[in-house]
């Protein structure tokens, strides 16, 4: 008897058997390892319109590099411009077999077809989410402390779950850190409930000197920002991140 896989459930319970657009993208999901967010400021002209081609071109090194997903994570740019953003990196994420995501706001998730659309505490709930963006949309959110940690793991419809910040960063001003206890947590209750687990990343101040310690505490993915995003080679530095993650 067919007994279906629990990353290729669609949001509203369905076994697609892994053939529809839901299921590649949660597959793809669990496959990835190394999450990038960015905003998009070094991007923008003096008008404050997007340069696409130096915006395509930073997605395309850190794609070569071994980056699964890119996330535009920016509350200071106009629609238009977040628009004009997805409109390259959707594409090209597609192209290298990759995920585009997108953060806080569902009707720009909508209007730009991103694969994964992340979200706070205090955003919308998994729920209207799907009404808003339907099932075969990836939903991860952020989780900050051991309660909500659980409750990611055993909530319907939600993809996928970040534990952090692990160390403080200056792209969360004002969130505490959390440490490696949420990791540590994460990776303990995967190991008691195998069958309870879903992909989770381990984000805040991660980069290739403190990996070791992330992957000691049970991460086996990570978010980063600045060890991609602020380096010289975006694509070396996602190279070097990628080599010390499994897979």
């Amino acid at each position: 008897m067919h007994s279906p896989d629990p990353l290729l459930m669609t949001a509203a319970g369905r076994d697609d058997g892994g053939t529809g657009p839901g299921a590649r993208r949660r597959a793809r999901l669990a496959a990835s390892r190394l999450y990038v967010c960015t905003d998009l400021q070094r991007f923008l002209r003096p008008d404050g319109t997007l340069d696409t081609a130096a915006f395509a071109d930073f997605c395309a090194a850190a794609f070569r590099g071994g980056v699964d997903v890119i996330q535009v994570r920016d509350k200071a740019v106009d629609v238009a411009v977040e628009l004009a953003a997805f409109a390259t990196l959707v594409p090209l994420a597609r192209e290298h077999g990759a995920l585009s995501a997108a953060n806080d706001r569902a009707d720009v998730a909508a209007l730009a077809g991103v694969d994964v659309f992340h979200t706070g505490q205090t955003d919308l709930t998994t729920a209207q989410c799907r009404a808003l963006l339907g099932p075969d949309v990836v939903l991860g959110r952020s989780c900050h402390t051991e309660a909500q940690v659980r409750g990611a793991r055993a909530e319907d419809g939600l993809d996928y779950f970040c534990t952090g910040p692990v160390w403080a960063t200056p792209t969360k001003p004002g969130r505490a850190a959390v440490g490696l206890e949420l990791p540590t947590l994460a990776a303990r209750l995967d190991a008691e409930d195998p069958a309870g687990a879903r992909p989770w990343f381990a984000i805040g101040g991660v980069d290739a000197d403190r990996l070791p310690e992330v992957r000691a505490a049970g991460a086996e993915r990570i978010v980063v920002v600045r060890a991609v995003t602020q380096a010289e080679d975006p694509e070396a530095a996602a190279r070097t991140l990628r080599a010390g993650l499994p897979g």
